[in-house]
């Protein structure tokens, strides 16, 4: 008998190198390019020579500077590294330049990534920011309305999702970054200060600083244009566009100013010190290179398979006895994503019955007390936990350029017999 090939439907998680050239590069240059990128030697200035030609193909790939361009170890630290950095930098230049030092404020929403709540609520708890968490309407889209209200004199950064990891909703970044350029205007006339003035001091004048994690959003969304985007700053990382893991990458426009984490050699600007990876960074770089290339064709092929797995997979409401809901917008969610709640079972339980099936999906509990793991996402788009004690927790299906419409077929079938064989207990 041949065995039934595995079915990886986690690509929200982390993506497979499955094209041979990335593979090729890396290895490659991980043999030919070893020697310290800081050193002044011919193999030193070798290896110096072929990030800074990664970072200048980024760069271009985002219509960007090349300056603007740093690489960090993961998407976890770019978040952290703009978070952390907006926020310190501003406590820096407010002693520097003997102003009056405010707590400064932070916006972002109650379905961020964890690489951002994390860092937020860490500030928060050690009084050295103020956080307001904006709240989501039921797809996961932010009320601009409660937004722009929560703009306020000490806002000093505002960190908003373009694409959110568990639902697939997309945030509407441009509109956000609009709001935000108009509430600058305002405060700069209210203050008296000319337009421009303070641009060549410091960046004080671009308060507050807009930052978007935009890791799920390579693949599918508009980056090609980092200004039209209007962001200050745009996390994205190498292993969620098939390329190697342990590189991620921070835009960071030239008049915003960032403070390092830590201290060290200096490398990237002074921002992240630490010998850099030439292999992943090359990897990276030519990972979005592909990404960009097939990224309409991959946007068509997947929303037709996404659509047809939704069907499938809500119909099974009427056979299984489970009731089964779709969370996430229906229209402005990625190409790939699909989220699904099954009240009165557990979804731990079925991502380990699929695993047994060759079928890889991931998962969220959403309100079990004395679970660590709980979706606070899934909890903030269904506003409290249900009222009957039934559990309802969420099982992401993340499509890639490996899945084809038949896996939707697979998994519609043996999620069927899970069902069905748990129905029993119902």
């Amino acid at each position: 008998m041949f065995k039934r090939k595995n079915i990886y439907l986690d690509h929200a998680g982390a993506t497979p190198i499955i094209d041979k050239e990335i593979s090729r590069k890396v290895n490659f240059s991980g043999r030919k390019f070893f020697a310290n990128p800081s050193a002044i030697y011919s193999g030193g200035v070798e290896a110096r020579n072929q990030i800074e030609s990664a970072r200048n193909k980024i760069a271009k790939l985002i219509n960007a500077h090349n300056d603007e361009i740093i690489f960090t170890g993961s998407g976890t630290e770019s978040d952290a590294l703009a978070i952390l950095g907006v926020i310190n930098n501003y406590k820096l230049i407010s002693k520097n330049e003997k102003l009056e030092y405010k707590v400064p404020h932070i916006i972002t929403t109650q379905i961020e990534h964890p690489a951002v709540l994390e860092n937020c609520k860490m500030l928060q708890n050690w009084g050295r920011a103020e956080v307001t968490y904006v709240s989501v309407d039921k797809n996961g889209i932010i009320n601009l309305e409660e937004f722009e209200e929560s703009l306020k004199d000490n806002t000093v950064l505002v960190s908003i999702m373009y694409a959110n990891n568990e639902i697939g909703t997309i945030q509407p970044i441009e509109e956000i970054a609009k709001i935000i350029r108009r509430y600058r205007k305002r405060k700069r006339a209210s203050e008296g200060i000319p337009l421009g003035f303070l641009e060549a001091k410091s960046f004080l004048a671009l308060l507050p600083v807009f930052h978007t994690d935009a890791c799920q959003a390579m693949n599918y969304l508009p980056t090609e244009n980092i200004e039209k985007l209007g962001v200050d700053l745009m996390t994205f990382n190498s292993s969620k566009i098939y390329g190697p893991k342990g590189v991620g990458v921070l835009y960071k426009k030239r008049n915003v100013e960032l403070s390092p984490l830590y201290m060290g050699g200096g490398q990237e600007f002074k921002l992240r010190p630490g010998t850099e990876s030439v292999a992943l960074i090359m990897g990276c770089a030519l990972a979005l290179e592909k990404v960009n290339k097939i990224k309409k064709r991959e946007i068509e092929r997947l929303t037709k398979i996404r659509n047809y797995g939704i069907r499938k997979l809500l119909s099974l409401s009427e056979s299984s006895g489970y009731k089964i809901i779709l969370n996430g917008d229906t229209e402005k969610r990625l190409p790939n994503n699909i989220n699904i709640s099954i009240r009165g079972i557990s979804s731990e339980l079925l991502v380990i019955e699929l695993s047994a099936k060759g079928i890889f999906v991931s998962e969220k509990s959403a309100c079990k007390s004395d679970s660590d793991d709980k979706s606070y996402v899934i909890k903030a788009i269904r506003k409290i936990c249900p009222k009957d004690g039934k559990e309802e927790g969420s099982l992401r299906i993340s499509l890639g350029r490996g899945n084809m419409m038949s896996d939707m077929d697979v998994l519609y079938k043996e999620l069927k017999k899970i069902l069905e064989k748990y129905s029993k207990w119902n």
